[in-house]
């Protein structure tokens, strides 16, 4: 597989990564077991052999299962962990009660034990990125710097970066973190192009959105943009289950777009990503190794411009301005 180099960084990543977020099992305490052992161990052995060299993890992912099996195979795999690139976010904490809701926590603290907490799960003495999971509103950007700091100094993060940030946001963070910020993960897939597509609608209509500008921001800077949620669920797989014509429309232009190209339609709306100079890194979330098979096919699949507009349309329901 195609793999590209993150400005700033000596990491080199497939074009496609694999997100573990599933292969731990449900968001509860429950143990691991040995079903799940086998389908997460398939899921990471099917990932590798279809060229994926790259892993995305956050601590709270089947409470913190994921990374425990993940840790798992690591241990079983003398020399894997230096032939893959590893990512892990911080900064969701889960409601504990009334008074301890569901939070952001980007404290010196609880950084720094995140990721304490997540070396020892994935049984490694770094992570090559760290992410901050979502915007903190009482984040206190001297104090992330400080944890930054701290943890680089240490060998335990190598690259820093922000998941679901606005462009203001990393600005601000910009402002105090010494090491640069090289990621940004983002919802992003042909059913959820909103960043896309606020820059085709801006100065247009009687009342245009406000133009956040964060993907051409994260280009500006050489922050790699990744995708979850990459296929944007079921919506243009299934035709079965799909009501509006917009929706209707774009199951079947991906159908024939997959058909004459030879590919599964995962990989089409996967393609449709990859295709945007801005250099996405979709994620694949499946644990299903022949559904990983299907998606890591978007590696080889050329979308035209002309292919590309024309999902890009029919999935907004409504022509260009």
């Amino acid at each position: 597989m195609e793999t590209f180099l993150i400005p700033g960084t000596d990491l080199r990543l497939s074009r496609l990564a694999y997100g573990c977020m599933n292969i731990g099992g449900a968001m509860d305490d429950s143990p691991l077991n040995p079903e799940l052992r086998r389908s997460a161990r398939e899921a990471v052995e099917a990932a590798l052999e279809a060229g994926i060299n790259f892993f995305d993890h956050a601590d709270i992912y089947a409470a913190g299962k994921s990374e425990a099996v993940f840790g798992e195979i690591l241990a079983a795999s003398p020399g894997l962990r230096d032939r893959i690139v590893l990512q892990s976010k911080c900064g969701i904490r889960i409601a504990a009660g009334p008074r301890e809701p569901k939070r952001y926590d980007f404290s010196y603290t609880h950084i720094v034990g995140s990721v304490e907490r997540i070396l020892r799960r994935l049984a490694t003495d770094r992570l090559d990125i760290l992410l901050l999971h979502r915007p903190d509103p009482l984040a206190e950007p001297e104090e992330v710097a400080r944890a930054f700091d701290d943890l680089h100094a240490s060998g335990k993060v190598r690259y820093f970066g922000v998941s679901n940030h606005a462009a203001s946001q990393i600005e601000l963070l910009r402002r105090h973190v010494r090491p640069p910020l090289v990621v940004n993960q983002l919802q992003l897939s042909l059913a959820h192009a909103s960043l896309i597509d606020e820059g085709v609608t801006h100065n247009h209509g009687d009342a245009p959105p406000p133009v956040a500008g964060t993907l051409d921001y994260c280009r500006a800077l050489d922050i790699r943009v990744q995708a979850w949620a990459a296929l944007g669920g079921t919506r243009f797989l299934d035709s079965s289950v799909q009501t509006d014509e917009a929706t209707r429309r774009t199951v079947a232009l991906v159908g024939e777009f997959a058909a004459e190209k030879g590919t599964a339609p995962e990989a089409i709306l996967l393609a449709w990503l990859l295709r945007h100079p801005a250099g996405i890194q979709p994620l694949i979330g499946s644990t299903r190794p022949e559904r990983i098979r299907a998606c890591a096919a978007a590696a080889t699949v050329q979308l035209s411009r002309e292919e590309w507009y024309a999902l890009f349309t029919a999935a907004r329901g409504a022509k260009l301005p």
